[in-house]
């Protein structure tokens, strides 16, 4: 056992059983002309995590740890895409509409893919998921239950959307959660801060969070 300093108080970590899960970091939602751009939003606050993340991936490769990479992505006839999901709001480009990295958030088209500088390696599994949540329709729990795997530390984005649902849906599996608090980003500062709050609160109600420095120095 190893110990992270971490909100709410220390997590124990066994580095025997845990893996590291990085959420979406996807040329669609990090990349300008992406999806997440055509939303309105700010892409560089996303990109301003690229290092940590990196040296978080590389700190668990070095260990000789599990990494997940997941992907949020659907068919190209849409059929795993609720018309709610797509038709809502007023963005310049909908999922499934040609934008400059191919169909937006098609499985198979570039910017649905992983961006080079956290592009998985040989080995690592990638999970494409329609939902927000990792676990909603996807194999993840298998793959957990066959490596032994009762730990996950989660990176990606955003913090409060695909971060927070796929943690929360582990903490309902059983799983204990710990987020790197600077390999994850939202393009709103203040709901990742109030996510944090969140997933922290009554005793690591959800789990708990610490830097990246913090767990790599664990391990």
């Amino acid at each position: 056992m190893a110990t992270v300093k971490a909100r709410p108080f220390n997590f124990e970590l066994d580095p025997s059983h845990a893996a590291l899960i990085v959420i979406d970091m996807q040329r669609d939602f990090i990349e300008p002309g992406g999806f997440g751009e055509t939303l309105g939003n700010d892409v560089a606050l996303l990109q301003s995590i690229i290092p940590t993340t990196s040296e978080l991936i590389a700190g668990f490769r070095r260990a000789g740890l599990t990494v997940i990479h997941t992907r949020e992505c659907h068919r190209p006839d849409l059929s795993d895409c609720p018309p709610a999901k797509r038709e809502r709001g007023n963005p310049k480009l909908r999922i499934g509409d040609p934008g400059p990295m191919g169909r937006i958030l098609i499985s198979g088209e570039e910017g649905a893919d992983i961006i080079p500088d956290l592009y998985p390696i040989a080995g690592e599994v990638v999970i494409d998921k329609p939902g927000k949540g990792a676990f909603y329709a996807t194999g993840l729990d298998d793959v957990l239950k066959t490596r032994g795997i009762r730990q996950l530390v989660f990176a990606g984005v955003t913090t409060e959307v695909c971060v927070q649902t796929s943690m929360r849906e582990a903490n309902d599996r059983g799983y204990e959660c710990l987020l790197a608090t600077d390999a994850t980003e939202s393009y709103f500062p203040r709901f990742k801060a109030a996510a944090i709050d969140m997933i922290t609160a009554q005793g690591a109600i959800v789990g708990w969070a610490a830097p990246v420095a913090a767990i790599l120095e664990a391990l």
